[in-house]
């Protein structure tokens, strides 16, 4: 079953960097060309996403956050 989000707005971008301490980590999208956004989210979520540079992720935005998705 797959899971259905609430955001209303969603592109797709590509990873550039991600940098992580124990808690927290930033990840880096490049979307449409040089446009840019940054996510901060937990380094759980970026372990259990397997998140790094040059993955392909949906990025997900509702109000001030921006939620990566890695399908």
């Amino acid at each position: 079953m797959a899971l259905k989000f609430g955001a209303r707005n969603a592109i797709k971008g590509k990873v550039t960097s991600v940098q992580s301490d124990q808690i927290m980590s930033l990840a880096k999208f490049e979307v449409t060309g040089t446009f840019e956004m940054a996510s901060v989210l937990t380094t759980e979520s970026v372990q259990a996403m397997q998140l790094k540079p040059g993955d392909t992720v949906e990025l997900l935005i509702k109000a001030i956050h921006v939620l990566p998705i890695k399908e």
